[in-house]
């Protein structure tokens, strides 16, 4: 299982509209996230926009190329777009900083007890 941790930037002036739009995802939106492999899907969002995503997934490239064949995918990405800042030509699906995952207290613990 892949542990994925990811950085975007909401634009300030938008973060309290971000908010409300994922009080009510569309229920298809949901349904398509569980069916293309976004589990424990968490977003937070701190008060100067930065946005942290994390989800577990078993193969987070492949994850991404299922959501990426949705139409529900295309318009949720479309109404999001505008409350990003540096989308780098892409919408915000395509934008994902990933960060590398350096430290796990499990893997840690496993080696430790390990003979």
């Amino acid at each position: 299982m892949q542990r994925v941790c990811f950085l975007l930037k909401v634009r300030p002036s938008l973060r309290e509209e971000y908010m409300k739009r994922h009080e009510a995802v569309w229920p298809e939106m949901l349904e398509a996230l569980k069916q293309s492999g976004w589990n424990n899907y968490s977003l937070f969002l701190d008060s100067t926009g930065l946005l942290v995503g994390y989800l577990e997934t078993d193969d987070f490239e492949a994850a991404q190329a299922a959501m990426a064949t949705t139409d529900v995918n295309r318009r949720w990405q479309e109404t999001m777009a505008p409350f990003f800042e540096g989308l780098d030509g892409g919408g915000p699906d395509e934008s994902m900083r990933a960060l590398p995952l350096i430290f796990q207290l499990e893997t840690q613990l496993d080696a430790a007890q390990a003979p």
